[in-house]
Formats: structure tokens, C-alpha cells, sequence
């Protein structure tokens, strides 16, 4: 895969779908960790429009434990492989471990996305480099064990945009093409609701200090719910489709959610909109 392949071949406005092979993520943790129904999650997924499927074998919900490697691979690649076969969108692989990137690569991903932004292991630029892959960086405070243990910030857009331009740096000089790199603010990793609305709402001075497209994944998470007065994880895809429009609006390039038809039909109305103008809407 070549780096321009997340610049060109991508909706402007694209949804990527879920696909968790764990038995603890805490939206659907074990609904889809037997292989063969990951792979139906999956094709339903994108037939619903995803533009993209993000596979991982290892919640990084708050308290998440570690998953040994032997573990995660068995849980992913086989999942990689099939939906790659079979499912006629890119494929993602969700893990911070440069063995399971290069596995899943050599299965058939083409992006990786790293919640620890290249810091959890010292070899995944040079994966990604040397496969010529795709790759997420995401802000996360800590680990998913820690990262909500009284997170502070003075600015916390500013903070953010300046790890993650760092971590884009970082990329850059490991080889990984500047035309393959996307940035995640990290919604819910290390950030309180006042923090994680800052960096929604900040999603183009975020794209702005990095130089590179904002993937938001918001999904279902516990901010969303808090804010509505504690709705459980199962009654938050409303509140999820409010902020795939939000971050559209904003400038993000991706979002990651469970539930891909409502965005995808979101983002294509406001293809539309865009097009609109006083005569009607352009072709």
C-alpha cells in the first residue's frame, strides 16, 4: 500500500467501523471475539458504508488489562485475513504491539492504528515504514489502566496538537510517508468531559498544528453519556451521531464508530449540504 492511500481513495467524510475480538471492550466486549462472527460483524460493517474496519484483540477501555502477544495475534490475524479476502474496504489493525502490525499487515491491513502513538513499542514506525502501512497516532494520557486517574491539562488543545504533531515528527523520520499519517485526540483517553468536548470542538486547530487528517472516535464512550445524565454504553448512538456530525463540521476526516450506518448517512447529507446552493444541489 502506498501513503496516498488515505489522502485519495477516502471519502472526504469517512466512517470507520468497529470490530472488536476482545471479551472485555466496553461497548460490545465478547460479542464478536469468535472468529467467524467478527467476520459477519465485519461484512455487515461495510455493507452498511464503512470506509474502513479497525480490528483489535485488546480493549484499551479505563482499567483494561494487557493481552500477551501470542494472544492478541490469534485473536486478529486470522480476523485480518478473512475481512481483507472478503470484505472490499481497507482494513485496520487497532494494536500497539509492531509484531501483531507487521502479522496483520502481512494478512492484508494496510493502516495501523496505535493508541500509544508509537510509544509502546520501539520497532512499530519502523514497521509501518517498511510496509509502506498507513498509520493512526493517538494522544492517550498513560495507559488505559491509568489514563483516568485525575487528568489535568492547561491547555488541553494545545497540549494535545503539540503531542501529536511531535508524534507525526516521530513518524517522519522512521520513514512513514507524511501523505499516511492521521492523528486521533484521544476522546475518553485520559480526559475528563470538559476536555474531551475542548478537543471536539477543536478538531481544526488540532489538524492545523499537525499537518495531518483528525480521526475522532468517540463512539458510545462514557463522556457522551455522562452528559446526558447517564445513559448506559447500549443508548448512546444518538449522542455518538451528534458528534459525528460536530467533528465532520469541524474538519475531522475519519470517525470511528459501532454504529456505521447512521454515520455514513449523516456524512452523505452533508456531502450534499455542501453542495447546496440557492439553485439546488450540485451534482
Amino acid at each position: 500500500m502506498q501513503g496516498t492511500f488515505i489522502t485519495t481513495t477516502l471519502p472526504a467524510r469517512a466512517v470507520m467501523g468497529i470490530v472488536n475480538v476482545t471479551p472485555d471492550s466496553f461497548s460490545d466486549g465478547g460479542r464478536y471475539l469468535d472468529h467467524s462472527a467478527a467476520v459477519r460483524h465485519g461484512l455487515v460493517l461495510a455493507a452498511a458504508g464503512a470506509a474502513m474496519l479497525d480490528v483489535g484483540g485488546e480493549s484499551t477501555r479505563p482499567g483494561a488489562e494487557a493481552v500477551g502477544e501470542a494472544e492478541e495475534l490469534g485473536r486478529v490475524v486470522p480476523v485480518v485475513r478473512d475481512l481483507s479476502a472478503a470484505c472490499g474496504v481497507p482494513v485496520s489493525i487497532d494494536t500497539t504491539k509492531a509484531s501483531v502490525a507487521e502479522a496483520a499487515i502481512e494478512a492484508g491491513a494496510v493502516v495501523v492504528n496505535d493508541v500509544s502513538a508509537g510509544r509502546g513499542d520501539p520497532e512499530m514506525l519502523p514497521v509501518v515504514a517498511r510496509h509502506g502501512a498507513g498509520y493512526v497516532a493517538m494522544h492517550m494520557v498513560g495507559s488505559p489502566r491509568t489514563m483516568q486517574d485525575d487528568p489535568r491539562y492547561d491547555d488541553v488543545v494545545r497540549e494535545v496538537g503539540d503531542f501529536l504533531a511531535e508524534r507525526v515528527a516521530a513518524a517522519v523520520d522512521a520513514g512513514v510517508r507524511p501523505d499516511a499519517l492521521l492523528v486521533d485526540p484521544g476522546i475518553g483517553f485520559g480526559k475528563t468531559v470538559r476536555h474531551n468536548l475542548a478537543l471536539l470542538a477543536g478538531t481544526a486547530e488540532i489538524a492545523a498544528r499537525t499537518g495531518a487528517p483528525v480521526l475522532v472516535g468517540a463512539s458510545r464512550k462514557s463522556c457522551l453519556g455522562s452528559i446526558l445524565g447517564g445513559l448506559p454504553t447500549d443508548q448512546r448512538d444518538e449522542a455518538t451521531l451528534a458528534t459525528t456530525v460536530w467533528a465532520f463540521e469541524r474538519g475531522a476526516a475519519i470517525v470511528r464508530v459501532h454504529d456505521v450506518e447512521s454515520s455514513v448517512r449523516a456524512a452523505r447529507l452533508l456531502d450534499a449540504m455542501a453542495r447546496s446552493t440557492a439553485e439546488g444541489v450540485a451534482a
